[in-house]
Parts: structure tokens; C-alpha cells; sequence
């Protein structure tokens, strides 16, 4: 589980606007500069993201992995990490728990071109199967993930510098 708190961000947030993101390296992804790049987003577009982020979250807590891939571009990709590699470590956080939950705060939202630099912080937890007791197992704060609208809503890009 040592990967999956090396970088935590959006994607198990949408990631996986969920905690999936989490698995991705810090390195690739710029820290919180100065300036950020970019406007900020208007409230309608923060609303349409913070709905699919709940929508999201929803099929995560549900633990339904298509659900939650529905809302991560089939061109998403953070470093290494791709869409296939989130559907991996999906399957993994599902397996080993029973039960888990994502709480996700939007902190803010700039609009970069045609992405949504999104900023969250966060938590994951989830109860042992088998054993019981929940446990933490991941947190962020003010991580970037990146989204873009695709066929009417938004999902998951990733950083793709």
C-alpha cells in the first residue's frame, strides 16, 4: 500500500475523481506554485465538477469499479499511470476491504486551456475483510488532479506533461 501514499490527488477521486490517483508519483506533478496557472473557474463549472466528483465518489463507496472508470477519460494519464494502471489499484483497494468510503473537498478550481486544474483534499478509509476495523487508507491535501469534458461531462484526465 506504500505507493498509494505517495501521491494522493483526485482519482480515487473522480478519482478515482477518487483515491486511485493516489498511487501516482508526487514527481510528475507540479507542487501549488506561486501563481497558479490559468483563471478561475466559474461556479457553474465547479458545480459540474463537484456533481460528477460526487457521482464518483458514490460508485466508489459502492465499490462498483466500471462505475467509478466511467468518470476517467480512456486517455487519462498522470506519469506512468493510466487508466488501466487506476482500474488495477481499483481492484486491489476492493479486494482487501469490505467496505470503503471516500470524503473529498473540492478546494479549487482553475481552467487551463480546455482542463480543469482541480484541487482537492481528502481521505480514504476502509474496513479489513475478514479482520474488521476501518482504517485510513489514504489522505491528501490540496492535490491537483486534472479533468476535461468529454462527450458532455467531466472526467479524468490526468497530468500529462
Amino acid at each position: 500500500m506504500e505507493p498509494m501514499r505517495r501521491r494522493s490527488g483526485f482519482v480515487f477521486v473522480l478519482m478515482a475523481w477518487l483515491s486511485v490517483a493516489a498511487a501516482q508519483d508526487r514527481s510528475v506533478v507540479p507542487s501549488t506554485p506561486q501563481a497558479p496557472p490559468g483563471t478561475p473557474a466559474p461556479q457553474h463549472v465547479v458545480t459540474e465538477i463537484q456533481q460528477s466528483l460526487d457521482a464518483a465518489i458514490a460508485r466508489f463507496d459502492a465499490m462498483d469499479g466500471a462505475g467509478v472508470l466511467a468518470y476517467v477519460s480512456e486517455q487519462y494519464r498522470t506519469g506512468s499511470l493510466t487508466k488501466a494502471g487506476l482500474a488495477e489499484q481499483l481492484r486491489a483497494v476492493f479486494a482487501i476491504h469490505d467496505q470503503v468510503r471516500a470524503r473529498v473537498r473540492i478546494d479549487e478550481v482553475r481552467l487551463v486551456g480546455e482542463h480543469a486544474w482541480v484541487y482537492s483534499t481528502g481521505a480514504v478509509t476502509g474496513r479489513l475483510r475478514y479482520i474488521g476495523g476501518s482504517v485510513p487508507v489514504l489522505s491528501w491535501e490540496h492535490e491537483l488532479e486534472v479533468a476535461r469534458r468529454e462527450n458532455g461531462r467531466w472526467r479524468l484526465f490526468g497530468y500529462q506533461q
